[in-house]
């Protein structure tokens, strides 16, 4: 096993924490040398070329090695609420999912995993396992970990949070984000290429910025690419502009932007009064106005209703 994917020593994201974690140490993440996860089922409200009619086969990992202030998956991102599973256990749940006409299997936040992912994805592939493989992240990860994954994955999900260094600090306790989660999203785009959607179609046929909405999806699915995500934080309109200008000018049409106004203060906010408030109506649009004034091909946005904490899954080990 490469130094990369090793356990002992590891050093699987940007925190390189270098802990023996085989040994029961537990790294930034939260997490040992087990796998934890805290369900896995068709989860709905994913992009709607993930999602699809039949829901995305979502598996929610335990623990994370990003510490959000706002995180609305913070019974799972502190590793607080975890199920023990085997790597054999975690290939019969892809099995399973797809069994439930799932769109894809969908690995969320898994970096601090890679290891005994990948064993498990290769066990259910040669089972049978042949729906698309989507690796949900922060984006805060090492370029190596990333390369570990090619042949593996099918499309890359990860976040572009932030644009500012302080704001990354402030909210997420992570330097030099903007720097790793671009690095990061270049070896994505590397390995997957331009969109590919089912029925042969390419991005030149599925360009137009959707509306997410509680409808039927009966568009075509992604089979292979890169959408990159980025929540709007309140009254972070300068960096939120910041943030989808570099990734245009840097990806264009190459990949996916998916515009979110979702943002639910969630948790203990007295420190960050800031955020109480939630993402402004008007600001959102002046950023969805932007990026059309940019030029903005393939992309997501959201309508009205998802700041709301019904769209947090309960983490009740359900399919686990």
């Amino acid at each position: 096993m490469s130094d990369i994917l090793s356990l002992e020593n590891c050093i699987l994201c940007p925190r390189k924490c270098g802990v023996n974690r085989t040994a029961g140490i537990k790294g930034y993440c939260g997490q040992g040398g087990v796998l934890t996860a805290a369900r896995a089922y068709l989860h709905m409200w994913e992009e709607p070329c993930i999602s699809g009619t039949n829901g995305s086969g979502t598996v929610f990992f335990s623990g994370c090695n990003m510490r959000c202030v706002f995180c609305q998956n913070s019974e799972i991102a502190s590793g607080g609420v975890s199920k023990e599973i085997s790597t054999d256990r975690l290939a019969e749940i892809f099995l399973e999912l797809q069994d439930k006409k799932a769109s894809n299997i969908n690995l969320v936040t898994p970096t601090h995993f890679v290891p005994l992912i990948i064993p498990a994805l290769e066990k259910a592939k040669s089972q049978g396992l042949s729906i698309p493989i989507v690796y949900n992240t922060s984006a805060y990860e090492n370029v190596e970990t990333i390369k570990a994954l090619e042949g593996l994955i099918d499309i890359y999900l990860p976040d572009c949070k932030y644009y500012s260094d302080e704001l990354a600090i402030r909210y997420s306790h992570a330097p030099s984000y903007f720097k790793v989660s671009m690095a990061a999203i270049s070896e994505m785009l590397r390995q997957v290429g331009e969109p590919l959607f089912n029925e042969g179609l390419g991005a030149f046929a599925y360009n137009d910025l959707m509306e997410n909405s509680e409808d039927d999806y009966c568009g075509p699915l992604m089979k292979s690419g890169v959408i990159v995500r980025h929540l709007m934080l309140p009254g972070q309109l300068q960096d939120s502009m910041n943030v989808v200008r570099e990734l245009l000018s840097t990806f264009s049409d190459r990949i996916y932007l998916s515009i979110m106004n979702q943002f639910t203060p969630h948790g203990d906010l007295s420190e960050f009064p800031e955020l109480l408030s939630g993402v402004n109506e008007e600001d959102y649009d002046k950023l969805i106005d932007y990026c059309i004034d940019l030029g903005i091909e393939n992309g997501f946005f959201q309508g009205s209703g998802t700041d709301s904490e019904s769209f947090i899954p309960a983490f009740d080990f359900e399919g686990i």
